[in-house]
């Protein structure tokens, strides 16, 4: 197993390596970034005075609406040094593009390249790759590179469509897949429903992205456990965005996504833009290292995690980042209780008979969250609203409204024209 040298060293050498990183992107940012330029001087911040990583709490934080608002402010680059453009999923506002340059691309190459290897996957491997390419879709292209980097064979199949994966499972025999992990039961369920045994398949593995495979304590949840009680598969959880051009991935010990502490730094905020004890939730905070383009300097990423520090039994001294608890624009106080969408998202993938669905949130007319869970069927009469009702008091206290759809109908709504991620959540809050 590969381990960059870096994240073997003790804390304080890593966090020397990274000051000394730091004191190199800020001069950077100065002569290069519009906004980063215009930020120093209207807060009177001497960029030499920003030494050590406790500084960077002198700087203001970017936040998405500057990032949408002011896009080509952070542009460090002649456009003509611009070798591919990729954009954010827009989930949380409007999409942004982000430019990047050959240099870019290696380095996102590399990230993915070390964060394959936290996996264990080696260059013995061939992945399918069960994500779209296509669409600017920056992940895509990130774990082709990172295979490709790492030698090991690839199968770009895209998203959807059972019968081509196990089609191409059968005549290619991969070792793992790269996929969002709400898909294995219902390519689980097609290969039931066809006489398909996936446990005597080449598939040892599975890189799982976009959504949580693990509760805070790093047991598998509800979804985890319903892919593993079934399929004897290792299942790898993997964090990572657009903006961050680097991934969190989760080693063989399954305690959190491992940092790369030479691709970025990252700092746990609260509401106030001050770090958060490791025993308490934190917004993802990220600078990135090495980014030629449009590096981002304590850029809010709206995702809210615990943070390990203990070393790992894998020989990294890194910190470790735990399961997305939530985004915060999507936190929700329904009843007097205060709930994020996965833990709703964990109630449903407990119920059998719900195939997929849409959590869709507005305000009442007392200005308080309304939740309405549009709830897809493959068969009606396997279903029960009371005895649903009933299970979300038991897990979460309280019971949203639900309404019945037909699959296809929920599946029409979940990839409007366009969409390459599913829509789960949709907040109409004023």
């Amino acid at each position: 197993m590969f381990i960059p040298d870096i994240e073997t060293k003790s804390v304080e050498e890593i966090k020397k390596y990274q000051e000394k990183e730091l004191r190199k992107l800020l001069p950077y940012l100065n002569e290069h970034s519009v906004f980063y330029g215009e930020q120093f001087r209207e807060n009177n911040i001497n960029i030499a005075d920003i030494t050590t990583l406790e500084d960077l709490t002198k700087i203001p934080p970017t936040t998405k609406h500057d990032l949408q608002t002011r896009t080509h402010d952070f542009l460090c680059v002649d456009k003509r040094q611009i070798i591919d453009y990729v954009t954010t999923s827009g989930t949380l506002g409007e999409p942004v593009t982000f430019a990047m340059t050959d240099h870019d691309l290696e380095r996102l190459a590399y990230n993915e390249y070390i964060s394959f290897a936290c996996a264990g996957v080696t260059s013995d491997d061939t992945f399918q790759l069960m994500v779209t390419m296509d669409k600017r879709f920056m992940a895509g292209l990130a774990y082709y590179l990172g295979l490709r980097k790492l030698g090991a064979g690839i199968i770009r199949t895209g998203p959807g469509l059972q019968e081509l994966q196990f089609e191409s499972i059968q005549r290619h025999q991969p070792t793992g897949l790269v996929t969002v992990p709400s898909f294995l039961p219902k390519l689980m369920s097609y290969a039931e429903n066809h006489g398909i045994d996936y446990n005597h398949t080449s598939i040892r593995k599975a890189v799982c992205i976009g959504e949580p495979i693990r509760n805070n304590d790093f047991t598998l949840n509800t979804l985890g456990k319903k892919i593993t009680d079934k399929w004897e598969i290792k299942l790898y959880s993997t964090y990572a965005s657009t903006e961050m051009g680097t991934a969190f991935t989760e080693c063989d010990a399954g305690k959190g996504g491992h940092h790369h502490p030479e691709m970025i730094i990252v700092e746990f905020l609260d509401e106030n833009n001050q770090p958060v004890a490791e025993d308490e939730p934190g917004e993802v905070t990220i600078t990135t290292l090495g980014v030629e383009a449009m590096p981002l300097l304590r850029f809010k990423t709206g995702d809210i995690c615990y943070h390990h520090t203990e070393p790992c039994s894998c020989g990294r001294n890194t910190l470790r980042l735990g399961p997305v608890i939530g985004r915060k624009k999507q936190m929700l106080k329904f009843k007097g209780t205060t709930l994020f969408p996965p833990a709703i998202y964990d109630v449903l993938n407990e119920i059998e008979g719900i195939e997929n669905y849409i959590i869709e949130v507005s305000t009442n007319q007392l200005g308080t969250d309304e939740i309405l869970i549009k709830a897809g069927y493959d068969n009606l009469e396997s279903l029960s609203e009371k005895r649903i009702k009933d299970h979300f008091r038991a897990r979460l206290r309280v019971a949203p409204e639900i309404v019945f759809y037909h699959k296809s109908e929920i599946l029409k709504q979940q990839f409007p024209s366009g969409n390459r991620k599913p829509i789960t959540f949709i907040d109409k809050r004023k």
